[in-house]
C-alpha cells in the first residue's frame, strides 16, 4: 500500500456511530421499549427518546438532584445512569408520582406550602422526598434535611421545602389511619390557603 492509498483510505473512512440498543423497561407502571445509544444517559432517554420531560436537567454531573428518579425503588440521579442500565428495571419519574385521582400528598403540600419557585428543582425534590417517605413515614426535620441534601435549589431557602415534606408525611399518616385533616374519613383534604 502506498502512502497515497493509505491517506485516501483514511480520508474516506468515516467513524461509525454505535448501534442503538433496544431497552425494555417499566416506567411509571407501564411497560416501555425504546432504542438508545450505549452512551446516552437515562435522563437523555427519558426526556429526548421517551418524551417524559418532567425530570429536569440541571448540572448533568450528579450534583444538583434535579434529575432524580426512582430506579427499582432506589433514588438515583438519572444523569449518572446509562439508559441501557434501565433494561428490565422499574423506573418512577415525577410523572408517575401522582395517583389517578389527583395529586400525591407531596405535590399537594408543595403547592400549599409554596415550596417552589422556578420549578426546575421541584420534580427532583418531590421524587427524593417520596423515596424518604416510602422508607420512613414519620421522619424528623433533621432526617428530611439530611435526605434532601443531594438536591439543590437556587431560588428559595429550604425551609418551605422541608415543611412541605413534613406536612405531606403527616397527611399520609392521617390518610393511612383513615382520617383526613378536615375530619373526613379516608379522603384527601382540599387545599386550604395558608
Amino acid at each position: 500500500m502506498t502512502a497515497t492509498t493509505a491517506t485516501t483510505t483514511a480520508a474516506t473512512t468515516r467513524p461509525t456511530r454505535p448501534a442503538k440498543v433496544h431497552v425494555s423497561t417499566r416506567i411509571n407502571g407501564e411497560d416501555v421499549e425504546f432504542l438508545c445509544e450505549p452512551r446516552q444517559s437515562l435522563l437523555e432517554c427519558l426526556r429526548e427518546v421517551i418524551g417524559l420531560t418532567g425530570t429536569k436537567e440541571g448540572c448533568n454531573d450528579g450534583n444538583c438532584g434535579a434529575c432524580s428518579v426512582l430506579l427499582d425503588g432506589r433514588l438515583v440521579n438519572s444523569c449518572l445512569v446509562l439508559g441501557v442500565e434501565a433494561q428490565g428495571r422499574e423506573i418512577t419519574t415525577i410523572e408517575g408520582i401522582a395517583p389517578p385521582q389527583g395529586l400525591h400528598p407531596l405535590q399537594q403540600t408543595f403547592l400549599e406550602d409554596a415550596a417552589l419557585q422556578c420549578g426546575i428543582c421541584t420534580p427532583g425534590f418531590i421524587v427524593a422526598a417520596k423515596a424518604l417517605l416510602d422508607r420512613e413515614p414519620d421522619p424528623t426535620e433533621e432526617r428530611v434535611r439530611f435526605w434532601l441534601a443531594g438536591n439543590l435549589c437556587r431560588c428559595t431557602g429550604y425551609d418551605k421545602i422541608v415543611r412541605a415534606v413534613l406536612d405531606a408525611a403527616a397527611l399520609m399518616r392521617q390518610q393511612r389511619a383513615g382520617t383526613a385533616p378536615d375530619g373526613r374519613d379516608g379522603q384527601a383534604a382540599t387545599a386550604q390557603p395558608r
